[in-house]
């Protein structure tokens, strides 16, 4: 489970350092310390998860069923605020104050935009994708009352949803890509898909937690327990379903980014290697 974001997080981690160890400005830093950013990030993320875990369990209560998809969905937004200080101090601690990329020289707060580009992009692909499919909100509904007209309509009114629910991703992800390439280049896209990629501990959390509560409702089914477990445990399997969207946000915004930097490591080590046959 979460092979995907796992794919992604190992493939971004390694574009960013073939990247860097191509920029002589990066890789040559006293040392070496530029060249563990990639990795700061990743560390970081992990200690950050920890803590938003425990403000999770410990820190914000559930009394009531409808509860439980806001207590999940902020714990996305809460590490992502927590992350925003935390990349900016890896950021000036790892990279040299000046840094030549290119023809232009560069700064650490650089690097910094393009990760916190990608962090936020995926908060709000997360949250675009809990309202398309968080009963919650009004398209799920919506499509639940198209299927009392027949199934044409329940098929059409889902494919229009579906088509609308990429526009905001699609949007972010460009800005994304943009403001990366146009700051530090390859490189800074593959730190915008580490930066998406920093909360992947709780991203897997709440993505794990849709098939538990699905089987915890099949447990008390088979063992033939009250209808207020039962209902307890249909509040849980709804929102487990909306948090399984969520990682799957997670995986397909991480890997556009994660697929366009590993192009771009390819492409500039093979022409940094390579004298007499340099690619166009």
């Amino acid at each position: 489970m979460g092979a995907d974001l796992f794919g992604s997080f190992a493939e971004s981690t390694c574009a960013a350092m073939v990247l860097m160890a191509s920029e002589p400005a990066l890789f040559a830093t006293e040392n070496g310390s530029a060249i563990y950013y990639p990795m700061m990030i990743t560390a970081l993320g992990i200690v950050i998860c920890i803590l938003t875990s425990f403000i999770g369990t410990n820190l914000m209560v559930v009394n009531e069923n409808k509860q439980i998809e806001s207590t999940l969905k902020w714990q996305l937004v809460i590490s992502t605020v927590l992350l925003t200080p935390t990349i900016l101090g890896a950021s000036y601690a790892c990279l040299p104050d000046k840094f030549q990329l290119g023809d232009k020289e560069r700064e650490p707060y650089h690097a910094f935009i393009c990760c916190i580009a990608g962090l936020w992009s995926g908060l709000i692909i997360g949250y675009i994708t809990e309202v398309m499919t968080s009963h919650s909100y009004s398209p799920v509904r919506d499509i639940a009352n198209s299927c009392q007209t027949g199934a044409a309509t329940n098929i059409i009114y889902g494919l229009a949803l579906g088509y609308l629910s990429t526009i905001v991703p699609v949007i972010a992800l460009a800005v994304t890509c943009y403001i990366s390439l146009k700051l530090l280049g390859m490189f800074g896209v593959s730190i915008a898909a580490l930066g998406m990629l920093s909360n992947l501990c709780i991203g897997l959390a709440i993505d794990a937690y849709g098939p538990i509560s699905d089987n915890a409702g099949g447990i008390a089914e088979m063992a033939e327990l009250g209808s207020d477990i039962r209902d307890k445990t249909d509040a849980l399997d709804a929102a487990g379903n909306t948090t399984a969207a969520i990682g799957k946000g997670f995986a397909i915004g991480s890997a556009a980014l994660v697929s366009l930097a590993l192009y771009g490591a390819f492409v500039t080590r093979a022409i940094n290697t390579t004298n007499k046959h340099k690619l166009p």
